[in-house]
């Protein structure tokens, strides 16, 4: 085993091949690239506090702290955290297996092709474009994937969870309160049918299906409002809950979708890669709280104009 004990910027190249790498820091900020080389590259960019342990033991390249484990991490807000801050960034070889944790500090993963696994508390999660299996969880952090095509699997409590251009056959994906907004693109060719399943408290959720679609859907709230850009979904429920159900295309894929208090809207993408904007000019369909032109959110039952960010689950557009 080769060990570092690092107290201030250093780069460091462990000579061996890894397969496996594992980060935990707190404060500060963690990248990840996935390269084509067989060997790693770390570099400390910034550190202040204990120093940070980095170990290659075999395949398996380590960065942590001596007293923060993995199990513990998402119930790690130890007093002793604001005195600490790290910027760790590492080269890897694509193929590995990727574990990050962090606490109170932001995560960017790219172009992995092995499983990912992040455990973050209160800092932002970036994961862009993961071919392998991916597990993510929050606390308050906000989640956002991009480009991912492996099988998808997000929580957190009160963060956001964004996925732009999503392509993968499996995505689960729950809150408590935080909002979640997916803007979904066509299977590859080949690929299994897409199996996504969300689920939250209070949070908004809006959905953006690509064109055309292939799915059946089965979509419900027990008190928040619902809104359908589809004439072949029906929506059901004027008082209490309501639904949205029905099959698009040849419904070889599944979306199920609940919520208990937060809004549902279904969206439609453009037709023409060209046209950089959704479809707002369907039919609204009845029972719905707010139709496929309005411009309210899922959030808005009286159907009047917010003036909020067209990025926003609340403004009933997405992207």
């Amino acid at each position: 085993m080769t060990e570092w004990s690092v107290t201030e910027p250093v780069k460091l190249a462990p000579a061996d091949p890894v397969t496996r790498l594992r980060v935990r820091v707190v404060g500060g900020a963690v990248n990840v690239v996935g390269t084509d080389e067989s060997t790693a590259r770390v570099e400390v960019s910034e550190i202040e506090g204990p120093p940070l342990i980095v170990t290659q033991e075999g395949s398996t390249l380590t960065v942590t702290y001596e007293d923060l484990h993995w199990k513990g991490i998402l119930k790690w807000l130890d007093s002793k955290a604001h005195r600490r801050r790290a910027v760790v960034s590492v080269a890897v070889p694509a193929g590995a297996e990727v574990e990050v944790g962090a606490v109170t500090a932001e995560s960017v993963i790219s172009g992995v092709r092995g499983r990912t696994e992040v455990r973050g508390v209160t800092g932002s999660t970036t994961l862009v474009g993961l071919s392998g299996p991916v597990r993510a969880e929050s606390v308050s952090g906000a989640l956002e994937a991009q480009s991912v095509t492996g099988a998808l699997r997000v929580s957190t409590v009160t963060g956001d969870v964004t996925v732009i251009e999503g392509s993968g056959s499996a995505v689960r994906a729950e809150t408590v309160s935080g909002d979640m907004v997916l803007d979904l693109e066509p299977a590859p060719s080949g690929a299994p049918p897409a199996d996504i399943r969300l689920s939250s408290v209070s949070g908004e959720v809006a959905i953006r299906l690509p064109h055309p679609a292939d799915a059946r859907v089965e979509a419900s709230t027990t008190s928040g409002a619902v809104s359908n850009a589809f004439e072949d979904l029906r929506v059901g429920g004027e008082w209490g809950t309501k639904s949205i159900t029905g099959t698009l295309g040849a419904g070889s894929g599944t979306l199920r979708a609940t919520t208990v208090s937060g809004s549902i809207a279904l969206l439609r993408r453009p037709e023409s890669a060209e046209d950089p904007t959704p479809s707002t000019t369907g039919p609204s369909t009845t029972g719905s709280d707010s139709g496929p032109d309005s411009d309210s959110g899922p959030g808005s039952g009286s159907g009047s104009g917010s003036g909020s960010d067209p990025a926003s689950p609340a403004s009933g557009k997405v992207l």
